[in-house]
């Protein structure tokens, strides 16, 4: 589906920022829309196709990306865990993904929704879900997502459009690009685990 989405965009560019916005709910009631790539997308279609829109593209992200959320936080606390139990949504996300997430939630509270933000794959679903089945404050949940969802989608959006104004340089560079993003994302795992690990040692 990802893929009708990014030509649809593609050739509606003037309506663009609204498509988007759109494609970002959808992705909120877990239909298989994978909000990373539009966002990758539209951040390369801001730097080479349509400039005049960088900003409005930017903001229907950064709506878009902070009501899907809600969306799933809804659809968990009003659903709970009879939602998880259709066909629909187990195909998915699975009750053995939800188990993970919630017993790392429960260890890790608001931090989850923090790092949570920044962790493909679905896993962001999952914890907005998850946030929802707990019944945790909706202000309170708003509030600390759109602030993460504002770090998350700044820093990689710009981070690609500046990328996009330098495409052919961007190809040519792609294997060093992909080691570059690995090894970031498994240092700040590391680091997040080490802090972790040193917490229960000290209050041990």
């Amino acid at each position: 589906m990802i893929e009708q989405v990014i030509q649809f965009i593609s050739s509606h560019q003037t309506h663009a920022p609204w498509i988007v916005f759109a494609a970002l709910l959808l992705a909120g009631v877990n239909i298989p829309i994978s909000i990373d790539i539009i966002l990758v997308f539209c951040a390369f279609l801001a730097a080479s196709v349509i400039p005049e829109s960088t900003y409005t593209l930017y903001f229907s992200i950064l709506v878009g990306c902070s009501v899907s959320g809600w969306l799933a936080y809804w659809l968990g606390r009003i659903g709970g865990r009879k939602i998880l139990a259709t066909k629909f949504i187990s195909k998915f996300i699975s009750e053995e993904k939800i188990a993970k997430v919630e017993n790392y939630y429960k260890r890790n509270g608001i931090m989850t929704l923090i790092i949570g933000r920044f962790i493909p794959f679905g896993v962001r679903n999952c914890i907005f879900l998850t946030t929802g089945i707990s019944k945790m404050n909706f202000w309170k949940f708003a509030i600390v997502d759109f602030l993460a969802c504002a770090a998350w989608s700044s820093l990689m959006f710009f981070a690609f459009y500046n990328l996009g104004k330098n495409f052919d340089t961007l190809k040519q560079n792609l294997l060093l690009l992909n080691i570059c993003l690995f090894l970031a994302f498994s240092v700040t795992l590391i680091t997040i685990f080490w802090y972790k690990y040193k917490k229960k040692k000290f209050i041990k």
